[in-house]
This record gives C-alpha cells, sequence and structure tokens, in this order.
C-alpha cells in the first residue's frame, strides 16, 4: 500500500507542527514555503521541502496538487489575502480535499466560498481540548468531532481499576466506547486494543469515544 500525501502550503507554528506529526504517522509530507530557513527546517521530516510564493498558480499547480491525497492551506492570519488565494488555487489545479486554516468566522465563510472543503481553527481546537482536560481531573484531553461526538483520552479513576471492561459496563452506563488503552509497563508504554476481558490496570489511560461530557462523568465517577 502506498503511503498517503499530504501537501502543506505555509510552515508556521502550525503548518510545521503538522508536517513533522503527519511525517510521524508514515504520511509523505510535501512542505511548501516562501521562507528558505522554514524550508530548510522542513527537510528534516519532509519527504519534499519547496520554497515557493505560492500564489504563483504556475508555480503551485507543479507540484500536482490533484494527485495529493490532502492539501493544507496552513498560512497564519497575518496572510488572510494569501490564504483566500492559495485555496481557490489548490482547487482550481484539481485537488481533491482541501484543508484551510482559519481564524474568524468571516475568513471561515470567504474560504468555503472559494472551495475549502473544511475548514479549522487551530486556536479554537486548542481552546477546547484544554478546557476539556482543565473542566475534569483524568481527562487528558477531548476533541470535539461534531455531530455530538467527542473522542477523549481518560486516566482510569479508582472505581475502574481491577474491573474488566465488560464490568464497566461503558457502553450503557455513559455510552461510551473504548477505541484503546494505553499501558505503561516497566516503564514502555503500548497501546493495547481493547477487549471485553481486558481487566483496567493503575495508569491505564483509555481512549474513548462518545457524546460530549460523557467521559468527564466516566472520569469522575468511574
Amino acid at each position: 500500500m502506498s503511503r498517503q500525501q499530504v501537501l502543506i502550503v505555509g510552515l508556521g507554528q502550525f503548518g510545521m507542527a503538522l508536517g513533522q506529526a503527519l511525517s510521524r504517522l508514515d504520511t509523505e509530507v510535501i512542505a511548501v514555503d516562501k521562507d528558505p530557513e522554514r524550508i530548510q527546517q522542513a527537510a528534516r521530516f519532509a519527504a519534499e521541502a519547496v520554497v515557493m510564493n505560492a500564489m504563483d498558480e504556475r508555480a503551485l499547480a507543479s507540484l500536482r496538487p490533484r494527485s495529493r491525497d490532502l492539501c493544507v492551506c496552513a498560512i497564519g492570519e497575518e496572510h488572510r489575502e494569501a490564504s483566500i488565494v492559495v485555496t481557490a488555487v489548490l482547487k482550481q489545479a484539481g485537488a481533491r480535499r482541501v484543508v484551510s486554516r482559519t481564524t474568524d468566522a468571516m475568513h471561515e465563510r470567504i474560504l468555503k466560498l472559494v472551495g475549502a472543503d473544511e475548514v479549522v481553527n487551530p486556536e479554537r481546537m486548542m481552546g477546547e481540548m484544554l478546557a476539556g482536560r482543565l473542566a475534569a481531573d483524568g481527562v487528558r484531553s477531548i476533541v470535539s468531532l461534531g455531530d455530538g461526538l467527542s473522542v477523549a483520552e481518560v486516566e482510569a479513576p479508582g472505581a475502574a481499576i481491577g474491573r474488566t471492561l465488560a464490568e464497566l459496563q461503558l457502553p450503557r452506563r455513559h455510552h461510551l466506547n473504548v477505541l484503546a488503552v494505553r499501558r505503561t509497563d516497566d516503564k514502555e508504554r503500548r497501546l493495547v486494543i481493547p477487549s471485553a476481558e481486558l481487566v483496567v490496570a493503575e495508569g491505564d489511560v483509555l481512549v474513548l469515544s462518545g457524546p460530549p461530557g460523557a467521559a468527564r462523568a466516566f472520569a469522575d465517577g468511574g
């Protein structure tokens, strides 16, 4: 199976972090920015790093957006016009899916009008994640997926330790599904695929999906 290819335009803090995270997930990253120093930094993790003014339609089209699995316009707030133009050019070049960064509602509407398939606000997402973690002890992170669904990492509460997942009855009691369990054995962290017979151990972190608030309720009461 071929590796997924993601074209990222704009290597500010968000674009750079996204590229590094994707590369760790064995994704082939094509990084673009007009700043040579940022490109030099991106070359450490990207399969291809290109110095380019992405507002140049011909130059951007030469990177074959239509052949990439995903194109991300990660240009920051200080260059709003550029982010709009690049989003439009990516779609005109035949990009299958374009995800663009925004910072406010007006910018989001414009990006969608010019063709963005999805618009993300990193600051808002980080605020929601932090709020979820601060709202309840034991919740390490929580991400809203929309449509009444979220994914959270929750430290196993005391009431759950020593019990099997079947005994906890999380789907019935909290409307939660266990996607995975992060466990530390002899200081080595590993990911455990859950089964009904899995006994929850102290220090386990449960990766859960379910409605907003359900993970916090489980963390508080077990």
